[in-house]
């Protein structure tokens, strides 16, 4: 039996670099953005956030068990129970959770839960103009993947063939 665990996919080759998925991030989270967009010798441009591991190491090191998984696999922070410990940090192979200073407890993606719950999109995902930022479950957007790269191939063979 196949475990559903959505995740935000993103796919380097549509990303425009716009950050408009950091504003869209600071807007729900009063400023503060956890997704961040890097960008390579003006070659390509990639937004990069938590990865939500299938087995994540921040969960199981956590000594106040602060962190969790909800139902579609994000991994997300109590804060009440966070002691600022840092050891989440340490053991991403991401470098994803962040000390909020002042509160001094760690803020990471949450996937937005809150959206979630209101059956919408992650916000970066929901901003995204260019499609670079996909929320699903990975064995379905892999499926459709290859369903379009098929298409794409039949369509090539196709005007190919009517050519002849």
């Amino acid at each position: 039996m196949r475990v559903q665990k959505k995740n935000i996919i993103v796919n380097p080759s549509r990303c425009i670099g716009c950050r408009s998925c950091e504003a869209a991030c600071e807007r729900e989270h009063n400023g503060k953005s956890y997704i961040k967009v890097y960008e390579w010798k003006d070659v390509i441009s990639i937004s990069f956030t938590c990865r939500h591991c299938a087995n994540a190491p921040c969960i199981f090191v956590c000594p106040m068990n602060a962190l969790y998984k909800d139902d579609d696999g994000a991994v997300s922070v109590v804060p009440q129970k966070c002691i600022g410990c840092l050891m989440c940090a340490v053991v991403c192979p991401f470098g994803v959770p962040e000390l909020d200073e002042y509160n001094k407890i760690m803020l990471k993606c949450d996937m937005c839960s809150h959206l979630r719950r209101e059956g919408r999109l992650p916000a970066c995902v929901e901003t995204c103009p260019t499609d670079a930022l996909v929320f699903g479950d990975i064995f379905d957007i892999q499926r459709f993947r290859r369903e379009s790269i098929a298409e794409r191939v039949v369509g090539i063979l196709r005007r190919a063939y009517e050519g002849m």
